[in-house]
């Protein structure tokens, strides 16, 4: 065996928690290494009791496997040693919290000691396998045309970083029937307090809604008026930094040294004028002052906004704003105080890389995950990289963390920070309705930016923030169709929600996966290529088969080989022989 490349350490994500009586074992081997994986678990003060429960792969990327067992207690786990045993088929293997060894250990075990409440994975029920809309809200709908700027520009203008077209709360509240028909379930708002510039990330009152969007009132109506359609709310929560018009900074400028304010600031240089050069910003935005978040005070402060909205307005959850720059313990201290009072609250982080730091338990439910977008981009939208490095980059991915928190992932394709999906597809539909496919029917909770489901492109920022298309003329309809088809499926079918993931087909610009629960399964098959393929695609069961988008039905044939993608870890009973047209999707069910 490959010893260098097995892992376990004792500690999450290897080990953790779904409730105080289920304890999640992973443990990591090089890939086709491992044939057979078992623990050996007992109670510290009863070793005698040992049992072995054999370990299944339930993930496998490029380099790894990834092995995982659910161990069930009877009362609340506490006290548990355990070691694991490994055979590549020839020999045995051992592996202790020393290393590995070719004899079965007598010491040096792993050991979990006690299932605190604090150490469990809880994330909102209702989060997992949800369907996100991502408004931008000065670019939504012009409901109130009362309370624009003064130097509003007519809608559809060509946006800029500095120009306002009237989008606001009424406009949303109008359009919350449209948000329901498309089937999304949880409505995403970039910021809504009162701050300049139309992106809103620069506040200056964190307990006042923007004048232009509306008031405190309209944005209690729409949170009232989502929540009786069934759909949830979102509000960006900016934090790491403020606008310059926030008077703690404004008091910094006008008492300099003598500010009550000036340590809620990486103040550089006295006397404090707006440069970056005399204060710590986020990137180098001198309109955006960096907060001291290790500061209690500027701690508390957040702690009180954060609460105020949940409580007062009843929303849902937040998305954290660069999530990763702010101090750690800002948000270890905000989930113990929202968790506590309104459990059902989605903490959501913004990250552009590996989440880890913050997908630890203990401070975010799960993040922006722009490493599935980055994957799903190179592959369709720029061709790339083949089917075998996407798979790699999504099963590393989901490996990454626990399954509780994979379902609940943010999944954007594009976003307000971001060239719109169908601009990577350089104005290929059939390579957006691909990339659609594939976001819905993957794990997590694929997110709509307003406007991807009409057509809406363009570059970045400003470009991707174009005010929504109303006319129906110039919307593409028939993408509009296909997206609340997807999202139809994916409300019907749990295993797309909220069941597991495997692939069953990796060849150049072919990919297959199934996503399965004990109700169903789903099996995707895309040709992201520019050629008609015809592919096997191994199901699990012999029978006969319906491609739900266009009601086609096919008969499984008998897998009689074992040649097939994961055969090794997965009991393929039978093979879909079927024609992928260029930039195409299947999506089978059983009949």
């Amino acid at each position: 065996m490959k010893i260098e490349a097995t892992r376990h350490t004792g500690t999450y994500p290897d080990l953790y928690l779904k409730d105080r009586r289920t304890v999640v074992i992973t443990l990591r081997t090089a890939k086709r290494d491992c044939h057979f994986c078992k623990i050996h678990i007992f109670p510290r003060t009863d070793p005698e009791k040992i049992r072995g429960i054999e370990m299944k792969c339930i993930l496998r990327d490029r380099v790894f496997d990834y092995f995982q067992t659910e161990i069930r207690f009877s009362k609340v786990a506490r006290y548990q040693k355990y070691y694991f045993e490994l055979s590549d088929g020839a020999a045995s293997w051992y592996l202790n919290s020393w290393g590995i060894y070719e004899t079965e250990p007598s010491d040096g075990y792993f050991e979990f000691l006690y299932a605190n409440r604090t150490g469990i994975v809880q994330v909102p029920e209702w989060s997992r396998g949800q369907v996100f809309y991502q408004i931008f809200p000065e670019r939504f709908c012009n409901g109130d045309p009362g309370n624009d700027p003064a130097d509003c520009v007519k809608w559809g203008s060509v946006p800029t970083r500095e120009n306002y077209m009237g989008g606001d709360l009424r406009g949303m509240i109008k359009k919350l029937d449209y948000i329901g028909e498309l089937g999304a379930e949880c409505i995403y708002l970039n910021p809504v307090f009162e701050a300049d510039f139309n992106h809103k990330y620069a506040t200056t009152d964190y307990f006042k809604v923007d004048p232009m969007f509306g008031t405190n009132e309209e944005l209690r109506e729409l949170i009232a008026k989502a929540h009786g359609r069934g759909i949830r709310v979102v509000l960006d929560g900016v934090f790491n930094h403020t606008g310059i018009h926030f008077k703690p900074f404004e008091d910094v400028l006008e008492h300099q040294e003598r500010s009550e304010y000036r340590e809620w600031f990486y103040i550089t240089e006295y006397p404090v004028r707006i440069s970056h050069h005399c204060y710590e910003c986020v990137g180098a935005y001198k309109y955006m002052p960096k907060l001291n978040t290790a500061n209690p005070e500027v701690r508390r402060f957040i702690l009180s906004v954060m609460e105020y909205w949940v409580r007062e307005y009843q929303i849902d959850g937040w998305r954290l704003d660069v999530a990763d720059e702010v101090d750690e313990g800002v948000w270890t201290e905000a989930r113990m105080l929202l968790k506590e009072k309104y459990p059902h609250i989605l903490l959501l982080g913004e990250t552009w890389g590996a989440g880890l730091r913050l997908m630890n338990g203990a401070q975010m439910d799960c993040m922006m995950n722009y490493i599935f977008r980055d994957a799903v981009r190179d592959f369709i939208g720029y061709e790339k990289i083949d089917a075998a490095e996407l798979d790699h980059r999504l099963q590393s991915m989901l490996a990454d963390y626990p399954e509780e928190m994979n379902q609940a992932m943010f999944l954007p394709l594009d976003s307000h920070d971001t060239e719109r999906f169908s601009f990577f597809c350089g104005g290929n539909k059939r390579k957006v309705l691909l990339g659609a496919a594939l976001q819905m029917c993957f794990v997590g909770s694929p997110s709509l930016y307003y406007g991807d489901e009409i057509g809406l492109t363009g570059d970045n920022d400003p470009d991707c923030r174009k005010c929504m298309v109303w006319e129906s003329e110039g919307q593409d309809r028939e993408l509009l169709e296909w997206y609340k088809k997807l999202i139809a499926l994916r409300k019907k079918e749990s295993c797309i929600k909220t069941g597991k993931f495997t692939a069953n087909l990796c060849e150049g610009r072919i990919y297959g996966f199934i996503r399965h629960d004990g109700r169903g399964e789903i099996y995707v098959v895309l040709n992201a290529g520019e050629e008609s393929r015809k592919v096997e695609v191994p199901v699990f069961y012999k029978k006969s088969y319906v491609n739900v988008i266009d009601q086609q039905s096919y008969a499984a044939s008998e897998c009689l080989e074992k040649g097939y993608l994961n055969s090794d870890i997965r009991d393929y009973g039978g093979i879909l022989k079927v024609n992928m047209e260029p930039f195409s999707v299947k999506i089978f069910r059983m009949q």
